[in-house]
């Protein structure tokens, strides 16, 4: 596979290169060129997961990965399920939250990890991951990178931002996992990591890498889980295309799902649920692309004002906003909107997360009457046990990975949103921070 920067359609590198440095000297995005198109996905769709995403991911990098390699990582990474929930008639969750931090970030977190160590046995050396986070991906990423010889793990997110429980799962690790609570937005968070990458020296003294979507590891491990879904669909019966419904926060997961079509996947079309953060759906309406800081909700992962990722779906469309239409729907909940879904699912017995519950809220006017949806379940429940019980009066058990940590000290580190203070603070202890 090579990639190309969403910038500079003639920077082009190997899949290896792309994975250790996550952005593009131009500040671009890595984006496939070409991709692969598969015709056999009625026989991929055959396989067991752990079969099928071990030969699409050597279709795509075989040429710099044994198959015993990929294989070794698909094993090691993806050791949960992804269960399929029916929700309500044709309409089915895939649930991506049993990995070990209870959301859908553990599967591209932990494919990173795997590639990065693949890559390190090639190329000894100290390597820095730095990450920001509006509450799942750091968890995903601070774990998948625990104690994984020759990685310095450097997470940043939003203080008072997220919830306790989320951030005990990525703050109390210690070890080669160092973590700042930004006094600022996730947006903050994001601009700080952006301009880490944009200094060439610095991103060469520490061999800088991301675990953000940005990171292009993360999207291709993501394309795995449409293809189960329709497979788990096809297992029951149903042979039409799936409607999926996205709830889009940076909008990697949603450029996934766009890949797998691209890649041959049948899919009838996506739908982007965002929360009051309306900055791409009021693009799609008006045209107009105008970022803007991000406002705090009940779906915090979703809270993002200027979406990276989106600039790779723009790509991947050719900025064409009427092809991109065709395939695309989308809509929007503010938090009181969000309640009410969440009450919904809850009537239908099922224990609610608000970001699910934004997507299934969007859905609900998005839907053609014979269409099947595929709702992506993206955080489990339990991770947000203190907005259902303010908001619902509801108790959620929790699951033995949030009782292991609930008591434990948060080591995190406050610092201001502030570039410089945050390149010193890496450049002044490079080995353990």
């Amino acid at each position: 596979m090579r990639l190309i920067s969403t910038r500079s359609p003639k920077h082009r590198v190997t899949f290896t290169q792309a994975v250790q440095v996550g952005t593009a000297p131009d500040g671009g995005l890595y984006v496939p060129e070409p991709l692969p198109c598969f015709r056999d996905v009625g026989a991929l769709l055959d396989m067991d997961f752990q079969s099928r995403s071990t030969e699409i991911l050597w279709r795509m990098l075989g040429d710099e990965f044994s198959r015993e390699d990929l294989a070794d990582v698909v094993r090691d990474a993806f050791d949960f399920p992804f269960p399929l929930v029916p929700l309500q008639q044709q309409v089915f969750a895939l649930e991506l939250f049993h990995g070990p931090t209870l959301a859908f970030k553990d599967v591209g977190a932990r494919f990173l990890a795997g590639m990065l160590g693949k890559v390190t046995e090639r190329e000894p050396g100290l390597r820095t991951v730095l990450t920001a986070t509006s509450g799942d991906t750091g968890a995903a990423a601070a774990h998948a990178l625990w104690l994984v010889p020759g990685i310095r793990a450097v997470v940043l997110y939003p203080k008072g931002r997220i919830s306790e429980l989320q951030e005990r799962l990525f703050a109390t690790l210690g070890d080669n996992v160092k973590t700042f609570a930004v006094e600022g937005s996730f947006d903050d968070c994001q601009a700080l990591v952006k301009g880490c990458f944009a200094d060439a020296a610095l991103t060469e003294k520490l061999r800088l890498t991301s675990a953000n979507s940005i990171n292009i590891a993360r999207i291709l491990a993501q394309t795995l889980y449409y293809f189960e879904a329709s497979a788990r669909l096809k297992a029951l019966g149903m042979r039409d295309a799936p409607v999926f419904c996205v709830p889009c926060g940076n909008f990697g997961n949603l450029y996934a799902g766009l890949l797998a079509r691209q890649m041959g996947l049948p899919v009838r079309a996506f739908i982007a649920a965002t929360n009051a953060n309306r900055v791409v759906p009021d693009h799609l309406e008006t045209g107009t692309y105008a970022p803007r800081p991000a406002i705090s909700t009940l779906s915090n992962a979703m809270d993002v004002g200027d979406p990276s990722n989106w600039e790779r779906i723009r790509h991947l469309f050719r900025d064409n906003l009427g092809d991109l239409r065709q395939v695309l729907r989308w809509g929007s909940l503010d938090d009181a909107g969000t309640k009410r879904a969440m009450w919904e699912l809850h009537a239908a017995g099922i224990l609610p997360d608000p970001h699910t519950a934004v997507a299934y809220g969007v859905v609900q006017s998005k839907l053609g009457l014979a269409e099947i949806c595929v709702v992506l379940a993206t955080a489990h429940p339990a991770k947000f046990a203190e907005i259902l019980r303010q908001n619902m009066n509801l108790e959620v058990p929790l699951p033995e990975a949030l009782v292991a940590v609930q008591d434990k000290l948060i080591l995190s580190e406050t610092i201001p949103a502030d570039l410089d203070r945050l390149k010193k603070r890496l450049l002044n202890a490079p080995g353990d921070l």
